[in-house]
């Protein structure tokens, strides 16, 4: 098996694979109708379902095509019963693309904004779903990747389940990372996508949820056909297989990741994040930039560092420094403040980093920005 060439993405996903990984989809072609790949796709929604600690006769995933965001696409169109609300609690970019998706499908909702810099206000989230018994859903994200900030899900979930609400969040930047039980984090329904913790390929996404719920919507009004949850589960129980074409190579790669997920093991896995997650903020502290979270509030997963006041500092070039020798560098995902992100996910360990933060001070040399770098206040 020759190397192929590698690179440290240090971006939100998709995330840096192994080679393993990689070469796994190169296999015989084969007809995803025929029995042996049905088979395949039946280990592989169990697997998923047991990283989250599910007991299979309660949980069950569903696969679909595409990125993470049709997982927030079809829990949202799917789960909600006719003439109830979802209640948004919102405090980052990838939910208020939850608020888009139900503006989109014109169901009613309640957007509880939050700034992206602060954890929701739990008094607050309990008030509204007090004030309102038409809420049968509530939504979240784990963590906002936009910023790094980790909303606190658990507690969430209970409050939406004190009042009669589904919990749904999405759990892309941190399934098969940050370590997730979806009993005990009164979660109903969770989501990913295979390129980002798993450290697959980009092209499939899962929704892990509650078998009873899923079996309930059946009677909710469908509002799409692609996207709907029962329509693509109950074609799985029955015969095993997608409504629709699936990512064949996409699945074997990801079958591949969750072998060496399973050999790495859960707590293995989160302590090389976070030693990774660690290096990053000892590099940008060194080089004296700020972040937009407080330290005890990040996920563990995404530094957002803020823009130097610096005349010479220009994201695009250092962008194209650090890309030309290897390491991916990403913008950030906030309207008001001018960041980028570094980010714990993939194949890479403690080492990657300090080899990044070598390039990255050249790159911040050779365009002339001062370090350690400088805020006006």
């Amino acid at each position: 098996m020759e190397t192929i060439k590698r690179n440290i993405l240090l971006n939100p996903g998709p995330s840096t694979t192994t080679d393993t990984v990689k070469y796994a989809q190169v296999v015989p072609d084969i007809c995803p109708r025929e029995k042996e790949f049905a088979g395949l796709m039946k280990g592989l929604r169990e697997d998923l379902v047991k990283v989250v600690h599910g007991d299979l006769e309660k949980y069950t995933s569903v696969l679909f095509c595409g990125s993470g965001t049709i997982n927030i696409d079809v829990c949202l169109n799917s789960l909600l019963p006719e003439g109830k609300k979802a209640l948004v609690i919102n405090n980052g970019a990838y939910s208020t693309r939850a608020v888009e998706i139900l503006q989109g499908y014109g169901l009613p909702y309640i957007d509880l904004k939050f700034a992206v810099d602060q954890r929701p206000d739990l008094a607050i989230v309990e008030e509204t779903l007090k004030n309102d018994p038409d809420i049968a859903l509530v939504h979240t994200t784990h963590n906002e990747t936009g910023t790094g900030i980790c909303n606190p899900i658990s507690e969430i979930g209970a409050l939406a389940h004190r009042y009669g609400a589904i919990f749904t969040v999405d759990t892309t930047s941190t399934y098969a990372m940050v370590p997730i039980d979806i009993e005990k984090d009164n979660i109903d329904f969770c989501m990913a996508s295979a390129q980002k913790g798993l450290m697959a390929m980009t092209g499939l996404s899962f929704v892990i949820g509650n078998r009873s719920i899923i079996e309930a919507s059946a009677n909710y009004p469908r509002r799409s056909y692609y996207c709907n949850l029962f329509l693509q589960y109950d074609c799985f129980e029955k015969t095993g297989e997608m409504h629709f074409t699936p990512p064949v190579q996409t699945i074997y790669a990801t079958i591949q990741a969750l072998k060496e997920y399973w050999a790495e093991g859960e707590k293995n896995k989160w302590a090389r994040h976070t030693r990774v997650f660690n290096a990053i903020n000892r590099g940008l502290d060194e080089l004296g930039f700020r972040q937009v979270i407080r330290p005890e509030w990040r996920t563990g997963l995404v530094s957002s560092a803020i823009y130097p006041d610096d005349p010479n500092f220009s994201f695009e070039k250092v962008h194209d420094y650090c890309y030309e020798r290897g390491f991916t560098i990403y913008p950030g995902k906030i309207s008001t403040t001018n960041t980028f992100r570094l980010c714990a996910l993939g194949a890479i360990d403690e080492p990657d980093i300090v080899a990044f933060f070598e390039v990255f001070k050249e790159a911040l040399a050779t365009t002339g920005v001062n370090v350690p770098v400088h805020y006006n206040s």
